[in-house]
């Protein structure tokens, strides 16, 4: 038997509540960034319908029926009943039940109900309370539970938490489980973010790719060469405005690296976490690799400019060595007297023998160098 949600978090039983009643959260994590307002009701509804996957519900809905122990979160806020846990349920019965709506946002696709389907959706189960009562229940469920939102998602709700209702970082990871610091990594983000967006050195919009890739940001925070490049330390950010003014000038150039932007024409540099946010990082601690991002060369290139020549020469000779090796290896099977491999193993000779006259030179020319201040110490 399903549990009651209200008996798992302790609230007020559920009470069955008509749908034309219930309003949509501008303040729900899954909008973050979209800066919709109460009102705009079939704004919110659109991009829960673009953007977060509500045709699923419509479907499991239509065909199902509304699961009555699914109860949504509700709390009067501006004198109206706005539901603040099960936006996209609540979303999926408003579009099941009125036709014009759908026409009205785009949403094409969704089943037509029969009178007495759509008489059985009309009153919905609403648990109502106040936000701060239930945020344990909401932050397990979708931040480190089954029904995980996006990263910006969690980061939003995560600084609803701290900093509206004053719970400590510490205390939101140890009530929804997080052992790994990822909520204190997810907000020190967010706070990054907003700040960059509110001095004016970024702004997500303009990014690149349709996915903003929110993880970028805060995985890359975790970085020495980003805490350094931002003036940041490893235990510092946790709040407002974590960057130094002085150094939002280098914000820009990372979030411009980051996510790209259209207005410049300039692609990402990140394409992919692994290997490019560690990549870059790199480059971040090296002047000669930041040099060369900023003079727009691409992250490959600039990887090697922070490597030095001693680096990028040993790196080569390893590599080189590994590939002779597989090669000899091979011959037994994947040599059949092929006169262009016999010219290549000669010009291979070649190279090898030259690398190696070179070395000793200098290593003798070195020596010979050694000697005399030696001498000329005496």
């Amino acid at each position: 038997m399903v549990k009651s949600s209200s008996l798992l978090v302790g609230t007020a039983a559920p009470e069955m509540v008509p749908v034309e009643r219930l309003l949509l959260d501008p303040k729900n994590p899954r909008l973050a960034g979209s800066g919709l307002a109460l009102d705009q009701q079939e704004e919110i509804l659109k991009v829960l319908w673009t953007d977060r996957a509500v045709n699923e519900l419509v479907d499991s809905i239509a065909t199902s029926g509304y699961w009555t122990h699914e109860e949504l979160f509700a709390g009067k806020e501006s004198e109206r009943l706005v539901v603040f846990e099960g936006n996209r349920r609540l979303a999926a019965v408003k579009l099941l039940l009125d036709e014009n709506l759908q026409g009205r946002i785009g949403a094409v696709g969704i089943p037509r109900l029969s009178d007495t389907q759509k008489q059985n959706l009309v009153r919905l189960p609403v648990i109502q309370c106040r936000r701060e009562d239930v945020w344990q229940f909401i932050g397990f469920k979708h931040v480190n539970g089954p029904q995980d939102w996006d990263s910006i998602a969690k980061a939003q709700y995560i600084a609803t938490v701290h900093n509206e209702y004053g719970v400590s970082l510490a205390d939101i990871a140890k009530t929804i489980g997080d052992r790994h610091d990822t909520v204190g990594r997810l907000y020190r983000g967010l706070m990054v973010l907003e700040q960059a967006e509110r001095a004016g050195v970024f702004d997500r919009k303009d990014r690149w790719n349709t996915r903003f890739a929110y993880s970028h940001l805060w995985t890359g925070l975790g970085y020495s060469g980003v805490q350094k490049f931002l003036g940041l330390s490893a235990d510092g950010g946790f709040h407002s405005n974590p960057v130094p003014q002085s150094r939002l000038p280098h914000l820009r150039e990372l979030c411009v690296w980051l996510y790209g932007s259209r207005q410049q024409n300039r692609p990402p540099l990140v394409r992919s976490q692994n290997p490019d946010l560690r990549n870059l990082d790199e480059v971040l601690r090296s002047k000669d690799g930041l040099a060369a991002l900023r003079a727009g060369l691409p992250l490959e290139t600039s990887l090697k400019a922070s490597h030095g020549d001693k680096r990028l020469l040993r790196e080569a000779m390893v590599l080189a060595e590994q590939k002779l090796k597989e090669s000899l290896g091979l011959i037994p099977t994947g040599f059949a007297g092929d006169s262009d491999l016999v010219e290549k193993a000669k010009n291979i000779s070649l190279i090898s023998e030259s690398i190696l006259e070179e070395m000793e030179a200098r290593t003798s020319e070195a020596g010979r160098k050694r000697k005399t201040r030696r001498r000329a110490g005496r």
